[in-house]
């Protein structure tokens, strides 16, 4: 081979690996990553599958058991997007973390809700009461105003969804609030009164948010969770396809048949 033939070999592989179009090392444009946890969110992926293998698209499911990993996955581009937080959560995230992760479409509601082994009615929490809430700044505030609607304790500023323990100045019972990771409420609950659960924890814990939760958030919650990515992938062929497929009349049909108003669609 002649050195002409050499420089232009050359540049044709430099050209062929510049063309990725922004899919992680090992994708192809006929697959899709996707980060999410466990329930619902990849029972939720489980579901459309099928459909998008008919249209020529393989979902490539990674599944997660914390808030932060999908996030620092899809920001480095090791994961296309990811299904799994709300719009809250990915703010405060972006903020702390300088990412810039875009919320590309609303999927579904899961009410966060109240939970205890030791008491059957809110009213009969004791005096003292240890409540269990996560320690993320997002669902931290969000367990603190479902605590505060339910006359539980009293905050600040009732409409702030960032609102900390520090923000509580009424406390009848004399509350006292623990901040834990999320994942790991459900197992505490044998040794703490309240325990204030994602439900996507909830779920995977067995729990069933209509039937077991003391206290819970109606279905007017503004806490839809997104499928998120970065800027470039809400116009990918690709993200488009999982889109319409997550928010189709399938997809409503079997979030209310297999959740029963545990999880409710947000389209």
């Amino acid at each position: 081979m002649n050195r002409r033939h050499i420089l232009a070999a050359t540049l044709l592989l430099l050209a062929s690996a510049c063309s990725g179009g922004g899919t992680p090392a090992g994708g192809d444009a006929s697959t899709l990553s996707v980060a999410a946890t466990a329930v619902p969110h990849a029972e939720i992926l489980e579901h459309v599958k099928p459909a998008l293998e008919k249209q020529g698209l393989k979902l490539d499911i990674h599944i997660f058991n914390d808030y932060v990993q999908p996030n620092l996955q899809v920001d480095q581009r090791r994961i296309d997007v990811n299904y799994f937080q709300t719009k809250p959560y990915l703010d405060e995230f972006n903020k702390a973390r300088g990412t810039k992760l875009e919320a590309i479409a609303g999927i579904h509601i899961e009410p966060l809700g109240g939970y205890s082994q030791r008491v059957k009615r809110l009213d009969a929490l004791p005096q003292g009461a240890t409540v269990a809430i996560p320690n993320e700044g997002s669902n931290g505030g969000r367990a603190l105003l479902l605590l505060a609607k339910a006359g539980l304790i009293g905050l600040r500023d009732p409409a702030n969804p960032l609102s900390t323990v520090r923000d509580i100045v009424v406390n009848p019972k004399n509350l006292k609030i623990r901040e834990l990771e999320s994942a790991t409420l459900p197992r505490v609950l044998d040794q703490v009164d309240l325990a204030m659960i994602n439900t996507n924890y909830a779920l995977d814990a067995k729990l069933n948010p209509v039937r077991d939760a003391l206290l819970i958030e109606d279905s007017k919650s503004p806490y839809v969770n997104f499928l998120v990515g970065l800027a470039d992938k809400r116009d990918d062929p690709r993200v488009k396809k999982l889109v319409a497929a997550l928010t189709s009349a399938d997809m409503r049909s079997f979030i209310e048949r297999t959740y029963q108003g545990a999880v409710v669609p947000a389209f």
